[in-house]
């Protein structure tokens, strides 16, 4: 079957000192279903095993057992190229990612021309119980609308989102403060006015700080607006 050579061909291609390195990047994993295969590697056994015929038994076939299996049913499904097909696929998997890791590699290239209809599952994921989720729903906000096609109405959907999850307000600052690089006059207002949890305000602020597209009396005045 499929899932066993998927399995078997990970296990020849592992490296355990990345596996050691891997396992500690994502600690809600147990070490032993971390197999330890290097993503440049996953990628493209992706692009090889996304044009089997039968690999919607693979996809199918969720929960995986290994982190690595995570990996490359992201990375294949990141490969599609008809957008029905794939944000099927896409919603059929996202309530089994478990980790930040899996979750912020999953980037189908068919989303780029389908923003319309992209923009209504986000506010689904975005509204949904599962960390991961809603995770992902903001990070594809941040990818796909802050550039041409930004709009102010997205900022205020994601500064809505009220979690206790680690992992979703570290995405909401990760968006904010790629906002503040891409659209600093327009996301200025949301830091300013407080609008943010004081946890991810404050950590937006920290990253943004960080980049190299802020400038530095933008830095200056960030900084000077960190919630004590």
């Amino acid at each position: 079957m499929i899932i066993k050579e998927i399995q078997e061909e990970l296990f020849k291609l592992q490296d355990t000192k990345y596996r050691d390195f891997q396992s500690k990047l994502i600690p809600n994993i147990e070490e032993g279903r971390v197999i330890g295969v290097r993503t440049p590697t996953l990628r493209k056994l992706a692009k090889k095993y996304e044009k089997y015929e039968d690999i919607s038994i693979f996809l199918n076939k969720v929960p995986h057992k290994y982190f690595d299996e995570n990996q490359l049913h992201a990375f294949i499904l990141s490969e599609r190229k008809d957008y029905n097909i794939c944000i099927k696929e896409v919603n059929a998997f996202l309530p089994y990612i478990n980790n930040w890791a899996t979750c912020d590699q999953l980037s189908p290239k068919a989303f780029k021309k389908n923003k319309k209809d992209l923009l209504e599952n986000i506010n689904n994921w975005i509204s949904s119980k599962h960390t991961y989720t809603v995770r992902f729903g903001v990070g594809m906000l941040m990818q796909h609308f802050l550039d041409e096609d930004f709009d102010i109405k997205y900022p205020k959907m994601v500064a809505k989102i009220k979690s206790d999850e680690y992992y979703i307000n570290m995405m909401i600052a990760w968006y904010f403060a790629t906002a503040l690089a891409k659209q600093y006059e327009k996301i200025l207002s949301f830091i300013e006015n407080k609008k943010l949890e004081k946890w991810t305000h404050n950590k937006t602020i920290q990253k943004a700080v960080e980049s190299y597209r802020i400038t530095e009396e933008q830095k200056d005045y960030l900084k000077s607006l960190k919630i004590k």
